[in-house]
């Protein structure tokens, strides 16, 4: 990983930070394949449920790809929704702990993500109209697949700034808490995750992701159904009701 970027497993959880609140986490080449690099490990890992996303500091999230590097050419718009497509992409389910406001392409970054707990006093906005720019049509794409159109148009096309209880009412947080509850409210949801059957997590977030894209395949979505019926993780899932205790699923 690069400084820029912390990455880390802990039992099945795995975290991905970014670390340069001074540029307000933005993203550039090193990032950008740093990030890449995580997202493969957890992809080859075998015992990693679930991911969480999140920046340091206490001021900004993440403000999008490097304005700066951009427009050097170091990297191309491309680049960034490469790196955002692949996090949607990942089987496991993440979640973005947004740690300050979000800007521009941070706040497609957070919608990649399945879940995104914010904190009060934090401001969302995505500058593309104000500056002349038409943001990038994957990103648009994800923002209607995920928001809806309306609330795609406030943000991309009205360039709308949105305080914290906006953000949480028109569906882009999930939970929004206190500063001082992120870190815990995050890690709880995670292991939340974590311990749910394995098999159904991905075959549902699978379905869901296709159904919203409008490209559900039936036969697919079928398949993955079947699969869950037939697993050991649903006889130990009934096993462990029936005995009062906490299942042990083994994704299988």
């Amino acid at each position: 990983m690069s400084e820029t970027v912390m990455f880390s497993i802990e039992a099945q959880v795995a975290r991905l930070t970014l670390n340069n609140p001074e540029k307000h986490n933005a993203l550039g080449r090193r990032e950008l394949d740093a990030i890449h690099a995580a997202l493969e490990a957890v992809t080859e890992s075998a015992t990693v449920r679930a991911l969480v996303l999140t920046g340091t500091g206490d001021k900004t999230f993440c403000a999008g790809a490097s304005l700066e590097q951009l427009n050097t050419g170091e990297i191309r718009g491309d680049d960034y929704q490469d790196m955002t497509d692949a996090l949607a992409a990942l089987a496991i389910p993440t979640v973005c702990a947004i740690n300050g406001n979000v800007f521009g392409g941070g706040v497609e970054l957070a919608l990649s993500c399945d879940f995104r707990i914010g904190i009060e006093g934090t401001r969302l906005r995505v500058p593309a109209a104000s500056l002349g720019l038409c943001y990038p049509v994957r990103g648009i794409q994800r923002f209607v697949q995920r928001l809806g159109s309306g609330v795609a148009r406030r943000i991309l096309v009205a360039s709308e700034t949105m305080d914290a209880d906006e953000m949480l009412r028109i569906g882009f947080l999930d939970h929004l808490v206190m500063p001082a509850q992120l870190e815990q409210t995050v890690q709880s949801y995670a292991e939340q995750l974590a311990g749910l059957a394995p098999l159904a997590v991905r075959a549902m977030k699978q379905i869901i992701a296709g159904a919203a894209a409008g490209k559900l395949d039936l036969d697919e979505a079928e398949a993955l159904a079947a699969r869950c019926a037939a697993s050991d993780d649903l006889a130990e899932g009934f096993a462990a009701q029936r005995a009062k205790r906490p299942p042990e699923f083994r994704g299988r």
